[in-house]
């Protein structure tokens, strides 16, 4: 049985595939949310512990729900 991911790894995972899916950089990206761009690299990596505004920071850069980044199966058409 695996085991289950932590919600910092959950939400590493989905800002790496939303970031992959609308084709931008973390530089880029980093930009849109007014964050640096180590920053987002380390949250990618889960070597952040990210707060909850930099959360909804993150997820009104990619204008979804900030629950959304915490949920385990993201849906791809989301």
């Amino acid at each position: 049985m695996a085991a289950k991911k932590s919600l910092r790894e959950i939400l590493a995972t989905n800002m790496r595939l939303r970031r992959s899916k609308l084709n931008i950089s973390q530089e880029e990206f980093a930009d849109l949310c007014k964050l640096h761009r180590t920053y987002i690299s380390d949250v990618e990596r889960c070597n952040r512990n990210i707060s909850i505004d930099n959360i909804q920071r993150i997820a009104e850069a990619f204008n979804i729900p900030a629950s959304k980044l915490l949920e385990e199966d993201l849906d791809e058409n989301s």
